[in-house]
């Protein structure tokens, strides 16, 4: 049986990176955000969209949190554009959030 799925950026064991269950959230605006760890994305093979699974991050202060953000979903095509953009609405950096680092692809 062939596997017709693709994992970028997998990660080994997913509970040393994620935050507490009921953990804070935060809007990816929030002024103590310092970065986001992981933001995960999955499709089907042939959809155009990439659904938000989940973002988390980091605060200033160390604290986990999970990240809120203004989308759901992101075209396959122009998925960077598309955060750009939003983030431009919300007057967030996000390439000093780190978030094309932290994108995990699953397709």
């Amino acid at each position: 049986m062939s596997n017709d799925y693709f994992e970028s950026n997998p990660i080994e064991y997913h509970e040393h990176h994620r935050p507490g269950v009921g953990g804070e959230q935060v809007p990816w605006n929030h002024k103590s955000l310092k970065q986001i760890t992981r933001l995960r994305l999955i499709s089907d093979p042939g959809f155009p969209m990439w659904d938000v699974s989940y973002c988390w991050g980091m605060l200033h202060d160390g604290t986990k949190v999970d990240v809120q953000l203004p989308f759901d979903q992101l075209p396959k095509r122009g998925r960077s554009l598309a955060i750009i953009e939003a983030a431009k609405q919300d007057g967030v950096y996000a390439r000093g959030l780190k978030i094309y680092e932290a994108i995990s692809l699953f397709n």
